[in-house]
């Protein structure tokens, strides 16, 4: 059987899901792809080029140690936790391909996460495994196998398809609802730009955000932000700094205004009202590097910034640039006016390279 899963582009909500809060996402026309079969025993074996051979036998044991931050922890995160959730589970062997580039910030862990989902929901159950219990699945897997604390927009996005707005308020079962909206109706280009840094052993920093905003949840006795009042916590800034320190504060700022940004632009798109989501947008990527601060890791390798000011500089007004996903290093999103998109796209791969800048779709 074939099975394809595509990658996901975040539209807005940067850093909120892994705090109970609201996002903005598309699935898009980059693609992980697979031919499966059932084979005997209890064997799991993916082969794909590039990364060669991977067989895991998944079982009731748990998360393994020596597989943390490897793609045999997902494979057996998410197969352990379907089958806990009582789906059948069965050997396979398959082969992968992709064109969602690993470290690219368009999720290829989630893709894969959700591409194994889909696999075992096809061979053993019939393809009955909704999207809501595949992207659980995979974000268990990255969570507690794989051992990055990662939220369950990037899942959502990949196994639900379409344009998406997700409420993570009820941790359990988060509230999906789709929206009608074209962008290239609206005379724009959505475009990805990859600035070459890699994801890879940036998880510390992804983590910290996650840590420092636990922080000020912790200070009102809430597991989330989504629990603490805007008010209550704009009041208590002068304790929070001296119990949490400034970034941390700053990191919390973020959060709530890109929650009711997220609100924002999803009204705003799903209205046509293309002057307002652009208003955002742009106010959505100057948070996250003036306040989240994931533009960079090492301040001698700022790529997404340097994407983000060149952008700027090319489209102004006409259209908008934010960082793309968890940042650090990675994916620059732009909306271009499609008029000037070809310029933007060869204005961009000046600086990053032939092939670093595409536009891309939504895919339903």
């Amino acid at each position: 059987m074939k099975f394809k899963v595509p990658g996901r582009t975040e539209l807005a909500g940067n850093h909120t899901d892994h705090q109970g809060g609201r996002v903005l996402a598309a699935a898009i026309d980059v693609f992980m792809s697979a031919e499966a079969e059932k084979t005997d025993g209890n064997r799991i074996v993916l082969r794909s080029r590039g990364f060669g051979e991977i067989a895991v036998e998944p079982g009731s044991a748990g998360p393994r140690e020596n597989e943390k931050g490897r793609p045999e922890a997902l494979i057996r995160g998410t197969a352990e936790r379907l089958a806990e959730c009582g789906y059948a589970l069965g050997a396979f062997r398959a082969e992968v391909e992709s064109d969602i580039a690993v470290g690219s910030g368009l999720s290829s862990s989630a893709a894969f996460e959700v591409l194994i989902g889909s696999i075992i929901s096809g061979l053993f159950n019939g393809g009955e495994i909704p999207p809501s219990e595949l992207a659980a699945a995979g974000k268990y897997a990255e969570n507690v196998y794989f051992g990055k604390p990662s939220g369950m927009m990037d899942q959502c996005a990949c196994a639900y398809r379409g344009i998406i707005a997700i409420d993570f308020r009820n941790e359990d079962s988060p509230e999906v609802r789709r929206i009608d909206a074209d962008f290239g109706r609206a005379g724009y280009r959505l475009v990805l730009t990859d600035t070459g840094g890699s994801h890879s052993g940036l998880t510390p920093h992804y983590a910290a955000i996650t840590r420092e905003m636990g922080k000020i949840s912790a200070f009102f006795g809430e597991k989330l932000l989504s629990r603490v009042r805007r008010e209550d916590f704009f009041a208590a800034i002068p304790e929070l700094r001296r119990a949490a320190g400034d970034r941390a504060v700053l990191r919390a700022m973020h959060w709530f205004d890109e929650d009711e940004r997220v609100t924002g632009m999803t009204a705003a798109l799903a209205g046509g009202d293309m002057e307002k989501y652009l208003e955002l947008m742009d106010s959505s990527g100057r948070s996250s590097a003036e306040l989240l601060q994931n533009s960079y890791a090492d301040p001698a390798s700022q790529g997404i910034t340097l994407a983000l000011a060149r952008s700027r500089e090319l489209i102004g007004k006409n259209g908008a640039a934010r960082v793309h996903g968890g940042g650090f290093a990675g994916t620059v999103q732009a909306l271009v006016p499609e008029d000037m998109a070809a310029r933007y796209i060869s204005s961009m791969e000046d600086i990053f390279g032939i092939g670093s800048c595409r536009k891309v779709s939504p895919v339903y």
